[in-house]
């Protein structure tokens, strides 16, 4: 029998995030539906909001902690996903303003 071996970044951890990844365009579309309540957050409009990166929590949804380049700064948002048997709806939980590219996104 063959030795599998795992690629650590898959691992999650019960309640934990995990790894940062790449963001894609589901992320992005997450972004792009909750831009109004990000702007309407900050009290800032942003010339875009594009989704660079982010980490995932899976508690009774899904929590993604995105970092966004938002023009002249980076953002850090965390949007909670319900689970699809109570709606799937997503929310704006909060944002971290003030961010640089080479900040680390940490559970907020």
């Amino acid at each position: 029998m063959a030795e599998q071996k795992l690629d650590s970044s898959a691992i999650l951890i019960c309640g934990g995030t995990s790894s940062e990844m790449d963001a894609d365009e589901t992320v992005q579309a997450l972004v792009d539906e909750l831009a109004p309540s990000i702007a309407q957050h900050s009290g800032k409009e942003y010339p875009y909001l594009k989704a660079i990166s982010f980490k995932s929590q899976m508690v009774s949804g899904t929590n993604y902690f995105v970092k966004i380049d938002a023009g002249s700064e980076c953002i850090h948002a965390r949007i909670y996903q319900k689970l699809p048997c109570y709606g799937g709806t997503i929310e704006l939980h909060s944002i971290q303003s003030a961010k640089e590219r080479h900040d680390p996104i940490e559970y907020f």
